[in-house]
């Protein structure tokens, strides 16, 4: 019993931090119908600036959480104005993974060149690094956190996207651009706040999730399958079905490596394989 606990609580560390960087990706694919390879690039580039923050300049970890998010979506700015706008709503698939590989590729070389081949910690405070009780094991006050802003994450996104004014005029310029603009919908102000949304949720999630997924210069290619896998099992677009879809990838995951860590990743992959052959448009997908 005790080893289901901790396999349980381990999956739902883990399940929460593909959530907090996989959402975004969600949001782009689901919502703006856009297939952003770059998207673990822009959460590579949230966590090296929060290494950067916290090592260099000493900021603390909230601030440097902040630091990393809107630097982030500064950083996207240009990529969004001179490429991102020209894939919106006048596409193929096939142009929107050209173009996002190309960008995922400029960052990797930037990066390698610039701050070098080698990973960047994200040191964390002493409130956060240390155990905590739950009276069946210890575990790191950090991965309760990653928990927390998980659960947080999905509910605020809820209530943006189901419940607001915002929500609906984005919903509206996806599903017919020309007729939103018709009715006085500013669709170009729509595409790049939700865009923006979508990298500083990527780089929020970056800096959380450290450390299981640690920040190096290829941290952009070894993860982008496991991403968009998230987004594939719970459906593009749906906020609930990334949730479900990261909470048991980190299951399979997680205790494929408890009781069989020889097999490696074979199980979260064979999760996927199931869940897609049993569910198709994913777990909670939205049919377009």
């Amino acid at each position: 019993m005790l080893t289901a606990l901790s396999i349980l609580l381990d999956a739902i560390s883990y399940g929460m931090v593909l959530f907090t960087i996989s959402i975004g990706l969600s949001i782009m694919m689901g919502l703006m119908r856009v297939v952003n390879l770059a998207h673990g690039a822009f959460a590579m580039i949230g966590g090296y600036l929060a290494s950067y923050a916290l090592k260099t300049l000493g900021i603390s970890y909230p601030i440097a959480i902040v630091i990393a998010v809107i630097g982030t979506i500064l950083i996207s700015i240009p990529f969004e104005v001179l490429l991102y706008r020209r894939i919106y709503r006048h596409s193929d698939a096939l142009t929107q993974l050209l173009l996002t590989i190309g960008i995922t590729f400029v960052i990797i070389g930037l990066a390698n060149f610039t701050l070098g081949p080698t990973s960047k910690p994200i040191p964390l405070p002493a409130a956060l690094s240390g155990p905590f009780d739950l009276g069946f094991r210890m575990i790191s006050t950090h991965r309760l956190l990653v928990i927390a802003c998980g659960l947080t994450t999905a509910l605020a996104l809820w209530l943006l996207i189901d419940k607001t004014e915002f929500g609906v005029r984005m919903r509206a310029a996806v599903d017919n651009g020309d007729m939103a603009e018709s009715l006085g919908i500013r669709t170009q102000w729509i595409y790049s706040a939700t865009f923006a949304l979508a990298v500083g949720l990527a780089a929020f999630g970056g800096v959380l999730g450290a450390e299981m997924l640690p920040i190096e210069p290829f941290y952009a290619l070894r993860y982008m399958v496991t991403f968009l896998v998230v987004v594939s099992v719970g459906g593009a677009g749906s906020i609930l079905g990334a949730l479900a879809a990261s909470l048991f990838l980190g299951l399979a995951d997680t205790t494929g490596k408890y009781l069989a860590p020889e097999f490696g990743e074979f199980f979260f992959y064979l999760a996927v394989i199931l869940t897609v052959f049993l569910f198709p448009r994913g777990l909670l997908g939205r049919a377009h």
